[in-house]
């Protein structure tokens, strides 16, 4: 027996939800399917019904014989439904322009509570740190590393990051339709595999108020950077300019993160800076002796669409 696990991105009005029902499939082709968009923010009861078009798929790494299916929603008649944001950025000339994001999650309990009180812990010995009383949700984190490898993502590693129970894994970096493929795959990997734990994966930018907060850093490389950083002041002075419209997707809850303060930047101003984290966009040291390579977009929360967020900067290079 074949199973097909359906995925796809709902209509919440903040992060969307990633939704998923199992079909049994015979032969080798995965076909479309129906659902109730009325269940999902995505239809009403007398307008309920959606489509679903797989459009990439994984291995499953939860069951033998068995596939993940990444799909788009679709209306009726056939054209993208206005809460499928891929559609737009599968429309785009990506330009060779490669993506690496570095997704940031807080480990908490089923109702999003979280696992230590705000004032019985002070950061500085969490980040990469090892026992008991340092990190929680380890085996959490290796599984979900395991078993994106399993489903065919290949992550470059992950840790334990500057707030407790919050970890973060990094992506390879790869063009912006399939880098945002694999990222909301491995956010669904990620969440179902913490239910036999009885925990929750959580993207909120700011759980903590007095801490870090939790984002979704973009590193991003072009054909340009990749052979000298010479352009890099005019690549910035594009972002400058249009600091408000890459605000406006880079993630619901952003301005409770962005404050200049637990290494972010203003969440009103652009700024950026060779191996500065509280800059909007970091370029690495080892780059800039280098004299080469990418730089990182710090300002998207972890809550972000990483297909809105890769076509508005593919929009910005390309002005």
């Amino acid at each position: 027996m074949k199973t097909v696990e359906y995925i796809w991105l709902d209509g919440s009005d903040d992060m969307p939800q990633i939704r998923s029902k199992v079909r049994i499939v015979e032969g080798d082709t995965i076909p479309d399917w129906s659902f109730d968009g009325g269940s999902t923010m995505q239809g009403t009861e007398d307008n309920s019904d959606r489509l679903l078009k797989p459009v990439r798929v994984y291995m499953n790494p939860f069951k033998e014989q068995g596939y993940l299916a990444l799909c788009e929603v679709y209306n009726p008649d056939g054209t993208p439904h206005e809460t499928n944001t891929r559609a737009k950025l599968r429309e785009m000339d990506e330009g060779d322009v490669w993506f690496g994001f570095e997704q940031e999650y807080t480990v908490t309990d089923p109702m999003q509570n979280p696992l230590v009180p705000e004032d019985a812990m002070t950061q500085g010995e969490f980040y990469c740190g090892n026992g008991s009383g340092r990190v929680v949700g380890r085996l959490i984190a290796e599984e979900h590393l395991q078993k994106c490898h399993d489903a065919g993502i290949k992550l470059f590693g992950m840790n334990a990051e500057v707030m407790i129970s919050q970890w973060e894994y990094q992506t390879l970096p790869k063009t912006a339709l399939e880098a945002s493929d694999d990222l909301w795959i491995s956010r669904f990997i990620n969440e179902r595999n913490s239910e036999k734990f009885n925990m929750r994966i959580s993207y909120h930018p700011k759980i903590y108020s007095t801490m870090n907060g939790a984002g979704c850093h973009v590193n991003i490389s072009t054909p340009e950077t990749r052979e000298s950083l010479k352009g890099l002041p005019k690549i910035m002075a594009k972002f400058k300019k249009t600091h408000d419209k890459h605000i406006e997707v880079y993630g619901p809850g952003n301005e409770l993160r962005l404050v200049g303060d637990c290494e972010t930047s203003d969440y009103n101003k652009f700024s950026w800076a060779v191996a500065n984290r509280s800059t909007s966009v970091r370029v690495p040291a080892h780059v800039d002796r280098e004299g080469s390579g990418y730089f990182e977009d710090r300002r998207p929360a972890a809550s972000c669409d990483p297909y809105l967020v890769t076509a508005r900067i593919l929009e910005t290079l390309s002005c």
